[in-house]
């Protein structure tokens, strides 16, 4: 028996290009994704030691400096909303 290329899904380029020229594009959309809102980028100053302690705590977790900051905020919002339901 042959064995049988996949057919290589186009790029979003490519779908824009099709869609442009008129064609239907909709089967190239499934719904079966996630929306997710927008990204919205924020500076924060922080002193020298508690940069030192997140890049060692990044270091340990073969992570990125940035994935430590939002992990540890993510994890004190969660506590913060629980705090709250527990004294309701």
């Amino acid at each position: 028996m042959k064995k049988t290329a996949k057919k290589k899904s186009p790029s979003g380029d490519e779908i824009a290009e099709l869609a442009m020229k008129g064609e239907n594009v909709s089967r190239f959309f499934t719904n079966d994704g996630e929306m997710r809102p927008p990204i919205q980028r924020v500076n924060v100053d922080f002193t020298r030691d508690m940069l030192k302690e997140l890049d060692d705590i990044a270091k340990q977790l073969n992570i990125s400096r940035q994935a430590v900051i939002k992990s540890y905020l993510r994890r004190a919002l969660d506590q913060h909303y629980l705090s709250k339901q527990a004294s309701q």
